[in-house]
């Protein structure tokens, strides 16, 4: 993997498949071998800071312990902040102080932030005309749909200033974006150039995530980037052929590898096996390129406890009956970090729901997440309808809808000047906006469950609910005490339940309390916490298996003492059909309703 390496290195891939910790582990390696290498990450839910053990900022800073290694996060609200300076800073002396809190006002939009974080990734690509410090860039990047995202920016800020020379949108005026134009263009360059630039496709072992290896490497592969390698992360083997769970997860990881998509199947393929333990710090890091002592796991479990760590906490029924205990409609929202079941578990409670014959709804916001994966074969019942909120599709809508209501009052040249602007790229954000909005309506009437994005995304879009919360309130004639904004029936618990969902590992855990502090700054309170795929909720005897179980313990522990009242737990299920598993729990009942 690491014989030829080229001067800059992207991984990428579904949340929660190891992006962040191989990333590392090669930029250790690398910098251990005497190349100066800077790692960069453009997530924003970024968690470099506890797998290096060094407070990692928005400004490059050595890694402790390494001289030749530095890092830095891309931190998309700072940027953005930045942005906004350096597109009104010229004004300052042109324009009254009402027009420069205008524009600041216009250039407060999601989008800005993603423009803003993509200007910011472009200049350790492309350089500021100096000679380059490092031999290896490394980026560790966003969950897939994000990162796609990040990419395609190139071809649409380079159309939207070809097609609206003088024009101004959520981005600013395009005269800010043309002194930029060029380096962006460099910046493709590079990252189609197989000399300069690798791709990682980082995926599991687990049939969503090589799906979604598979579509982001076409996807990617469609942007010119070709130098691609797969690498498949958290392979088990068992210690103890003779536990069922450990048995039956390395026959299911096998089935899932054999049965992957041909067009993963023809690339270059690494394989790095699960650990017993987390890869937090410099020293786990440097043993992600080294085989497993299973003598020193074997003799590393003697010291644990074999009884089975029963964690006696509130499981998915106790969940959906603590949902539906004084309500029979409301909005149920999963959240978290990429990776840690959101998805899977949104479905679950949605299905469950709906057994109990309520009407349901269920829904995602993630740009990468695809329900339909998810649901496989199974039997919809008729009180359940599903769908996703796709970015494309609602931006279309949208046009054709604000082009219906207000074309035909307009000359040609107006009509013109109105089809440039809502081709501006944060036209997107305002459709996406407003079909959460429809989703929040519908939750009056019945019981909606939203899938939502990646912590990052999520964030983007409760600031867009808050920001239309706040131009609501600003603009409308009707009394402030008699109207009730999508941003407000976040904040009624009564009404919301949100749910963060996370694994029982420290990084996912750090990121939800992370997740949890932003939305009580927003006056939102979550519901409860789901604690996914716990090893320790379910009975184990091999040592690999028993010393992750055996780390869970005070982290469920932590949980339930700093971070949230409700906490429930999901086992690990090894099983084909987990979402199944998650909704029958009779397996009889299972077999004749599938």
């Amino acid at each position: 993997m690491l014989r030829e390496i080229t001067p800059y290195i992207f991984f990428t891939g579904k949340g929660g498949v190891g992006k962040t910790s191989l990333a590392s582990a090669t930029a250790v390696k690398l910098s251990d071998e005497g190349k100066k290498v800077l790692l960069i990450s453009t997530d924003p839910a970024s968690n470099l800071k506890e797998v290096l053990e060094t407070n990692i900022t928005e400004k490059i800073s050595p890694v402790n312990g390494l001289p030749n290694l530095h890092a830095v996060n891309i931190d998309p609200e700072m940027s953005a902040e930045e942005y906004r300076n350096r597109v009104i800073s010229p004004l300052q002396d042109i324009l009254p102080d009402h027009e420069l809190k205008k524009i600041r006002e216009e250039l407060s939009g999601a989008c800005t932030t993603e423009i803003a974080a993509f200007d910011e990734f472009a200049r350790y690509v492309a350089g500021d005309g100096e000679e380059q410090p490092y031999d290896v860039i490394i980026f560790d990047t966003a969950p897939t749909g994000h990162t796609l995202r990040l990419l395609e920016l190139p071809a649409a800020w380079s159309e939207f200033i070809e097609s609206n020379p003088d024009g101004a949108s959520c981005i600013g005026p395009s005269s800010a974006l043309k002194t930029s134009q060029a380096r962006y263009q460099k910046v493709v360059e590079r990252l189609r150039d197989k000399d300069a630039t690798t791709v990682y496709l980082v995926t599991r072992p687990d049939r969503s995530a090589l799906n979604e290896a598979e579509r982001s490497s076409k996807e990617l592969m469609e942007l010119g980037l070709n130098n691609q390698l797969l690498l498949i992360n958290g392979y088990f083997e068992p210690i103890d052929e003779t536990d069922p769970l450990a048995g039956k997860m390395k026959e299911i990881a096998d089935a899932t590898l054999e049965h992957m998509p041909e067009h993963l199947k023809s690339m270059t393929q690494h394989l790095f096996p699960l650990r017993p333990y987390n890869l937090l710090g410099i020293e786990r890091l440097r043993k992600v390129f080294e085989p497993l002592d299973k003598d020193e796991i074997t003799s590393g479990s003697k010291h644990l406890l074999d009884e089975h760590h029963e964690s006696n906490l509130p499981d998915l029924n106790q969940l959906v009956a603590d949902l539906t205990a004084e309500k029979e409609n409301g909005l149920v929202m999963t959240m978290g970090k990429g990776g840690v079941g959101k998805t899977a578990i949104a479905a679950a409670i949605a299905l469950k729901l709906a057994r109990e014959g309520y009407p349901v709804h269920l829904t995602t916001t993630d740009p990468a997440a695809h329900l339909l994966d998810h649901i496989g074969e199974m039997k919809i019942p008729e009180n359940l309808t599903i769908d996703r909120i796709d970015p494309r599709a609602e931006k279309a809508a949208y046009i054709k809808k604000v082009l219906k209501n207000k074309g035909s009052k307009l000359n040609e040249d107006e009509l013109k000047l109105l089809r440039e602007d809502l081709e501006s790229p944060c036209t997107e954000e305002v459709a996406v906006f407003q079909a959460f909005s429809k989703a929040i309506q519908q939750a009056k009437r019945k019981f909606v469950v939203v899938d939502t994005a990646p912590t990052g995304h999520t964030l983007l879009l409760l600031d867009t609910t808050g920001s239309y919360h706040r131009e609501v309130l600003r603009n409308t004639s009707m009394d402030a005490n008699k109207l009730k904004t999508p941003y407000m029936y976040l904040q009624d618990a009564d009404f919301a339940k949100l749910l963060i969902v996370a694994l029982p590992e420290t990084t996912p855990i750090t990121e939800a309390a992370k997740l949890q502090d932003d939305l009580r700054r927003s006056g939102i309170e979550p519901y409860g916490w789901i604690a996914n795929q716990s090893l320790s909720a379910t009975s184990v005897s091999d040592p690999l298996l028993k010393q992750r179980a055996a780390e869970e313990i005070p982290l469920l522990k932590l949980m339930e003492k700093e971070h949230t009242n409700k906490l429930y737990a999901i086992p690990w299920i090894a099983e084909d059909r987990i979402l199944e598993t998650l909704v029958y729990s009779d397996k009889k009942e299972m077999e004749n309703i599938l």
